[in-house]
Order: structure tokens, then sequence, then C-alpha cells
């Protein structure tokens, strides 16, 4: 299966060249998250894509100066909602009966039944939900970039609250969760490039209860 070959071509680039990817395989690495499945189909986080050099230089900064942050083409930031609230929960089941033509009533109990349930909970809560749905996104970000041919490092390593302040995100009611930058390997200054992948066998991974 070819995407399975792209995966175990994959792994956590640890420096990058520079070299930008072409718009064409951003905007299909960016697709794939966009199609990814949310709960209740909310999507409740943005992906906010940056190529500004001084604000990379900036996040590198509280990125326990990974290099990937300013070597990569487009660091995609991964931000959470920081609450659930009516208005957003309302503005996606609007959206998806005007484009689906057609009001259906379980689907309106439904809406009615977390009306009732997200916006009265704690927001550290509901943002640790919401931030779950975006690592769906990001996973199928991921495997999208493997697919294009394009290295991409996986990183929680950074200070939350500190992107947060650079990118204005607390003002767009947003919390960052992950970073993900895209770019290309440089095999030259990358201790991993040629490192066997490790992971647990099937066996040790997969319990099968029939």
């Amino acid at each position: 299966m070819e995407l399975l070959n792209k995966l175990k071509w994959r792994y956590a680039t640890k420096a990058m060249n520079g070299k930008v990817v072409p718009q064409g395989k951003v905007d299909n690495i960016i697709e794939a998250a966009r199609l990814a499945p949310t709960s209740s189909g909310l999507q409740p986080f943005e992906i906010i894509v940056v190529t500004n050099k001084d604000i990379k230089e900036k996040i590198r900064k509280v990125a326990w100066n990974q290099s990937v942050v300013t070597e990569c083409s487009h660091l995609l930031v991964f931000a959470a909602w920081d609450t659930y609230t009516e208005e957003r929960i309302n503005y996606m089941f609007d959206l998806t009966n005007e484009i689906r033509g057609f009001k259906n009533e379980g689907w309106e109990n439904y809406r009615q039944q977390l009306l009732n349930s997200y916006p009265q909970k704690d927001a550290e809560e509901n943002f640790q939900h919401a931030s779950k749905q975006a690592y769906i996104a990001f996973s199928q970000a991921l495997a999208a970039a493997a697919f294009e041919k394009v290295d991409a490092t996986p990183m929680e390593g950074f200070t939350p609250d500190a992107v947060d302040d650079i990118l204005g995100l607390r003002e767009k009611g947003l919390r960052s969760a992950v970073l993900l930058p895209i770019g290309y390997r440089d095999a030259s200054d990358d201790w991993l490039v040629d490192l066997p992948k490790v992971r647990k066998s099937t066996d040790d991974l997969i319990t099968l209860v029939d």
C-alpha cells in the first residue's frame, strides 16, 4: 500500500534545509486536516500557517530553540477553541443545514443537547476536549505530508502561552495545541535521518477481542 510505504519513509525530522514546499502540496496537507473527523462535526480549532521569518524566530525562542521552527518552509500551528460557546456550536449546525439544504429533527435535537451541555462546562475542560479534536486533524496532516513526500516534525516542545501571545490567539478565542513544521530534511545535519524506525511489534501493540 502506497500510504504505508510513505509512512515508513517519514520520521520526526530534526533538521530542515529551508527549501520551500510547493503551494499545491501545502494545500493538500491542510485540506487533509480540514477533512478530518471531529466530535459532533464541530471542528473546534483553526490552523495558523506561519511563513513570516520574524514570527518563526520568535516562536523558536519559546520552542526549546528547535531549528526546524525557522528552517521549515511552513509552520502549522494547530490552535483549539478556548471553550465551546452557543455561537460556535450554532454556527456549525447552521452550516450543516445550509450545505445539506434541509433541517432534520434529530439533528436539531442533538444541537440542543450540545447547547445544554458544552457551554455549561469549565472552559479548561472544553479546551482539553477541543485540543483532542485538533490532534485528529494534526495526525491527518502528518500522514498527508508523508504522502506528499514532505517532511514534518510533530512538536509539543514549546510554551503554549508564549505562542498564543506571539500570534494573538487568545484574542481570537484560541489556544495553541501542537505545532507542525513542514519542509525538507537536511540529511547532512540530521542525526536521525539514517536510523531505523523503532515501533512496537504488531503482537505487542494489538490485542484482539473476538
